[in-house]
């Protein structure tokens, strides 16, 4: 039996100025993002500044890119303790590159790089800190979900 997990959001428009979308300049592209019935803080959403969205806030774009790196992260950890790797530090410094369609009318996110910067316990780790990056693409549940490469650079550092 296949097992399946499900997620539920909801998307609240907030950016109604007083005329609603009367025109394309008359309304604000500001939204809240909510994770349906579990009280987690909402999330401050916009659209990318290029398309009139408000930059102090989340994009969609964004949040695709941190969702790639996060699920990149955690899998990784996981292949890390799973295999001998104590890492004691994390970050990602993550970028996303979306291409528009030479017609204007819309476009796609054509690559991912990730760029974590690793640090582990002990100097024998490192060869294998290194390598496991390779082998999350194959278990992480949003890089096989998307259609653009997703490439990784790291840096593994010693404590």
């Amino acid at each position: 039996m296949t097992e399946t997990h499900t997620y539920d959001v909801a998307i609240e428009w907030t950016g109604n100025l007083g005329t609603g979308t009367d025109t394309y300049r008359s309304f604000s592209r500001d939204h809240e993002i909510l994770a349906t019935g579990t009280g987690k803080t909402p999330i401050a959403a916009s659209s990318d500044p290029a398309f009139r969205g408000d930059a102090s806030r989340w994009n969609p774009e964004e949040l695709l890119v941190a969702s790639v790196a996060q699920c990149h992260m955690l899998w990784y950890l996981h292949l890390c303790a799973a295999g001998g790797v104590t890492v004691v530090d994390y970050e990602d410094r993550a970028h996303g590159v979306m291409t528009m369609d030479a017609h204007g009318g819309g476009g796609q996110i054509t690559e991912v790089v990730l760029r974590p910067e690793v640090t582990v316990a002990e100097p024998s780790m490192v060869d294998t800190a290194r390598a496991l990056h390779g082998d999350v693409h194959a278990v992480c549940f949003i890089a096989r979900s998307v259609n653009f490469p997703i490439r990784h650079e790291p840096v593994i550092r010693v404590q």
